[in-house]
C-alpha cells in the first residue's frame, strides 16, 4: 500500500519523497506544482482530486501548507482554504478510505505569543502542554487544522499524529538584525540549541509517526533538535546565554572563534522534544553536539539530505529586503 505525501514539491515534501524512494517504499507525491517529486498535480482544496489521490493509500503524510513566509503575500481566505479546508478534505477522504495513519505537519509557530516571555522573565520552556496563543493567520490556521485532526481521531477512529516542527528551512533569517550580525550558518547552528531541527531528522520523525500512528491513536509532538538545557537554566539563558553554552560545551568558544562566529547573547524560548523520543522512538542525529563535532573536523553540519534539497524559496518573486516580506 502506498504512502501519500502532500506538498511533494516543497522543502519537506521533497525530502520525504527522496527518502521514501531511496528506501524503495511505495509513495505518491501530490502538489500544485509539477516537479521531479510530484506524481499527481492538483489541489488539496479539490475534494474530487483528494479522493482520487487517496485510492490505494495506506498512510497520508500531510506536509502541504501555506507558511509564515506567505502571511504578507496571501489573504486570510487563502490560508483558510489551504491549511484548514484542504486538511479537512484529506482527513475526510482518509477516514472514508480507512488509512492506517494520518501524519499532519504542524509548526511550533502554533504556540504563538507563548514563545515570547516578558523582558525580565526566564526563557519560556515549551512542551506540548503549553497553550497555543497564535499571533497570525499562519498559526491560527494550523491550530484550527490540528483541531480537525483531533476530531477525526476521536470521533472517526482515524489514527492521527500531529508533529509541531521547529525551523528547518535553509533560507536566511527573516529578522534583518539577525541577518546583519550573524552569517546564516552561524545563526542556524545557534538555533540547534533550542529552536531548529535538521530536515533529515524531521523526515525520520514523520516516518516513525506513520509507522506508530495506529498504536498511538492520537498524539501531538514537538519535533526539534534535543536541547542540552535544563529547566533551571532558563533565567541565565535569558540574561547570558553564552555562559550556559560554554559551561555545557567548553570547546565551543575556540571552535566558534576560529570561524569568527558568535553565540546569541540571549535565548527567549526552549523547545522540548522529549515526548517524541519516548512515544515514537525518535532519535535525532543533528544536534548542537553534532555541530561542534563537524566544526572540529572542518565539515558542514547539515545532513546530506538538507544539502540535497537545498534552497527552494517560498515565492516566485525575489525580494530585495530579505528572503520574504514580513507582515
Amino acid at each position: 500500500m502506498t504512502i501519500l505525501v502532500t506538498g511533494s514539491a516543497g522543502h519537506l515534501g521533497e525530502a520525504l519523497m527522496r527518502t521514501l524512494r531511496g528506501q524503495r517504499r511505495p509513495v505518491c507525491g501530490i502538489d500544485l506544482k509539477p516537479s521531479a517529486f510530484t506524481d499527481l498535480v492538483g489541489s488539496i482544496t479539490d475534494p474530487a482530486f483528494v479522493h482520487h489521490a487517496l485510492k490505494g493509500t495506506r498512510a497520508v503524510v500531510h506536509a502541504a501548507t501555506l507558511h509564515k513566509p506567505h502571511v504578507a503575500t496571501h489573504s486570510y481566505s487563502e490560508f483558510v482554504d489551504t491549511n484548514i479546508a484542504g486538511t479537512l478534505n484529506l482527513l475526510d477522504a482518509a477516514a472514508k478510505t480507512g488509512v492506517d495513519a494520518f501524519v499532519f505537519t504542524s509548526t511550533t509557530s502554533a504556540f504563538g505569543s507563548a514563545l515570547t516571555p516578558a523582558p525580565d522573565a526566564p526563557a519560556a520552556w515549551i512542551t506540548e502542554e503549553v497553550a497555543s496563543i497564535p499571533r497570525n493567520i499562519y498559526g491560527t490556521s494550523k491550530v484550527a487544522a490540528e483541531g480537525f485532526c483531533e476530531l477525526f481521531a476521536r470521533r472517526h477512529g482515524l489514527p492521527v499524529i500531529i508533529l509541531r516542527t521547529s525551523r528547518f528551512f535553509p533560507e536566511a533569517d527573516d529578522d534583518a538584525d539577525i541577518r546583519s550580525r550573524f552569517e546564516t550558518a552561524n545563526a542556524q547552528a545557534n538555533e540547534l540549541l533550542y529552536r531548529r531541527v535538521d530536515i533529515e531528522d524531521v523526515v525520520s520523525a514523520h516516518l516513525l509517526a506513520a509507522d506508530r500512528a495506529k498504536a498511538v491513536g492520537f498524539g501531538l509532538f514537538i519535533v526539534s533538535a534535543p536541547t542540552p538545557f535544563a529547566r533551571d537554566d532558563r533565567l541565565e539563558l535569558r540574561r547570558d546565554a553564552p555562559s550556559v553554552v560554554h559551561r555545557l560545551y567548553p570547546e565551543c568558544q575556540a571552535l566558534y572563534a576560529e570561524r569568527g562566529w558568535q553565540l546569541f547573547p540571549s535565548i527567549d524560548r526552549v523547545y522540548v522534544s522529549t515526548r517524541a523520543g519516548e512515544t515514537l522512538g525518535w532519535k535525532p542525529k543533528y544536534d548542537f553536539r553534532h555541530v561542534l563535532s563537524s566544526l572540529a573536523r572542518g565539515k558542514d553540519f547539515q545532513s546530506p539530505l538538507a544539502r540535497a534539497v537545498g534552497l527552494k524559496g517560498y515565492h516566485g518573486t525575489v525580494f530585495a529586503d530579505g528572503p520574504y516580506p514580513v507582515a
